[in-house]
């Protein structure tokens, strides 16, 4: 049995993901979500990330659409 330590949701989202800089980064993952999908090379539940391969530059030749089991491998 592994002894799981309960998380604080709230105390999470207050220190990390509601901070100004995790806002606008989140604001330009979501953004480049919807270009891909505006294109066609996503869609809503089809198991693909949209991939940064430059940083969080939003440019069309910087996004690829991947599986998220290989987007969340790369390190």
């Amino acid at each position: 049995r592994s002894r799981m330590r309960n998380r604080n949701y709230a105390k999470e989202y207050a220190e990390y993901h509601a901070r100004p800089e995790q806002i606008k980064r989140r604001s330009q993952r979501n953004k480049a979500r919807r270009k891909m999908e505006k294109l066609g090379h996503v869609k809503k539940g089809d198991g693909k990330d949209v991939h940064h391969m430059n940083g969080m530059s939003n440019k069309r030749s910087n996004l690829r659409a991947i599986p998220k089991s290989l987007n969340r491998s790369i390190q």
